[in-house]
């Protein structure tokens, strides 16, 4: 399971690409080559209409990312996931950071396996 949510301020509009950010996301986390499974993959994206940033003087934008990942993976594994996941959306967003005010991050929320419920036929097509 790699559930991947980025909050991103609407001030950011159509330049921020946010349909290629999530299948790029899905893709960097497919790329480390089995850690997450491919079926328990998602990535969402909520546009905030309303925030407050830093002295709310100029016209500041964010993108957030939280990673929420099931307890298992070894701490190479989840350093070296979330270095590429971050390279990744600085490369995406490197336009916009050149020309605006702009603040990227990226959280990971690791938690265990009891608290959670799951119901899912995806991963048995990636099954071999």
């Amino acid at each position: 399971m790699a559930h991947l949510t980025y909050e991103y301020t609407a001030n950011l509009g159509d330049d921020a690409n946010v349909a290629e950010l999530l299948l790029k996301s899905n893709r960097v986390l497919i790329a480390q080559y089995g850690v997450f499974p491919i079926g328990g993959i998602r990535s969402r994206a909520i546009r905030l209409d309303d925030w407050c940033m830093a002295d709310g003087e100029a016209d500041y934008a964010f993108v957030h990312g939280t990673l929420k990942i099931g307890a298992g993976r070894s701490a190479d594994e989840k350093s070296i996931a979330c270095k590429a996941l971050f390279s990744m959306v600085k490369d995406h967003f490197a336009g916009l950071y050149s020309r605006r005010y702009l603040a990227l991050s990226l959280e990971l929320y690791e938690f265990e396996e009891a608290g959670t419920w799951k119901h899912n036929n995806v991963h048995a097509r990636f099954r071999k």
